[in-house]
C-alpha cells in the first residue's frame, strides 16, 4: 500500500489489489471502483494519537483537546471525554481494559472510565512541559509517563500518586511503550536513544547504541522479544526503522529503508498462523510501508 499526496489530498495509489479487512474478521477484495462508507469526523481539528481500546473499540485524541472512543464497526463515537486544556498529545489503554490515558500540551496526563461520566477519574500533573511519551501497564494499575522536559515518571493509577520521577540530561521524550509482560518500558529520545526502563525503580536498564537521527516512536513486539525505533530524516538520509533484540543480544537486528522523509511512528502488525512476521512504518514523505521483519523486504 503507497499513499501519495497529489494536489492537496492524499490518494491511495493501489497495486494488483487491496486486502480489506472487516471488523467481523472476514477478508474481502476490493478495486480501485470499490466504495468506502463515510462517517462524521471524530473529531473538529487534526487528530494527533490513536490507540486499541478492545477488538472493536479505539481512543483517539486531538488538537481540539478531546479524547474520543469510537467503534470500528459503526465508525460511530461513543464517548468523548473532556478536560484537557490544550491540544491531546499521546492516548493509550491497557488491551480489553475500560481506562483511558491521555496526555496533553496542558503538561498533564488525565485517566477517564470508558462507562464513567464525561470528566476525568483521575488527574496526573507534575511534568514541567508537553507531556510525550504515555505508557500503561498491562492491568493499568501503573502508569509510565514522559516529557519534553527531560524526565520519565511511575504514577499509582488509583491514587494518581507520582511513586517516582527519573530525569536524565537532553532526554525529550518522543514515545513510551510497555513490554508485555515485563516491568520494562520502552522510550525513544531527541538524544537520537532508544532506552529500556525498570519501571520497579524506575532506572534505564539498558541503552541501545545511538543513532544518527532523532528516534520519533517505539513499539514492543507482542511476545516481548523484539522492539521498534523509528528515525526522523529528510532527502532519503535517516527516516529509517530499527529492530532491536531485547531478551538475547540486546543489540540491532536489522533496519528497513525506504522513506525518503522522517518516519513518524511503526508497529509490529499482528501475526496470523499464515502470515510472516511483518511491521509497518509511516511517514512524512506520505507513505505507509509494511516490511517483511525478518528480511527488511518491503511487502
Amino acid at each position: 500500500l503507497l499513499i501519495t499526496r497529489a494536489m492537496g489530498k492524499l490518494q491511495s495509489k493501489i497495486s494488483f489489489h487491496t486486502t480489506k479487512y472487516r471488523a467481523n474478521g472476514s477478508v474481502g477484495q476490493t478495486g480501485p471502483s470499490g466504495a468506502s462508507q463515510q462517517h462524521s469526523p471524530t473529531h473538529t481539528d487534526a487528530v494527533t494519537s490513536v490507540a486499541a481500546l478492545k477488538p472493536d473499540l479505539c481512543v483517539s485524541g486531538g488538537r481540539d483537546k478531546s479524547v474520543a472512543v469510537s467503534s470500528w464497526r459503526s465508525g460511530a463515537a461513543l464517548r468523548r471525554f473532556l478536560g484537557h486544556e490544550r491540544e491531546v498529545t499521546k492516548v493509550t489503554s491497557a488491551l480489553d481494559s475500560n481506562r483511558v490515558f491521555s496526555a496533553s500540551r496542558d503538561k498533564t496526563v488525565m485517566m477517564w472510565e470508558l462507562h464513567g461520566t464525561s470528566g476525568p477519574s483521575q488527574h496526573f500533573p507534575g511534568h514541567d512541559l508537553v507531556v510525550t511519551g504515555l505508557a500503561v501497564s498491562p492491568d493499568s494499575s501503573q502508569l509510565c509517563t514522559g516529557s519534553r522536559d527531560n524526565t520519565v515518571c511511575k504514577w499509582d493509577t488509583e491514587t494518581g500518586e507520582c511513586l517516582g520521577r527519573a530525569a536524565i540530561s537532553r532526554n525529550l521524550v518522543t514515545h513510551l511503550c510497555w513490554v508485555p509482560g515485563e516491568p520494562y518500558v520502552i522510550q525513544t529520545s531527541e538524544d537520537k536513544t532508544t532506552r529500556v526502563w525498570d519501571s520497579r525503580e524506575l532506572q534505564v536498564a539498558h541503552t541501545f547504541p545511538a543513532k544518527q537521527h532523532i528516534q520519533t516512536c517505539c513499539d514492543v513486539s507482542q511476545d516481548g522479544r523484539y522492539c521498534l525505533s523509528c528515525s526522523s530524516g529528510s532527502a532519503g538520509h535517516g527516516a529509517e526503522a530499527t529492530l532491536w533484540d531485547l531478551r538475547q543480544t540486546r543489540g540491532r537486528v536489522c533496519e528497513y529503508k525506504g522513506h525518503f522523509q522522517t518516519t513518524t511512528s511503526c508497529v509490529f502488525l499482528p501475526r496470523g498462523p499464515a502470515l510472516t512476521p511483518s511491521i509497518a512504518t509511516s511517514s512524512s514523505d506520505s507513505t505507509v510501508k509494511v516490511w517483511d521483519q525478518d528480511t527488511a523486504g518491503k511487502g
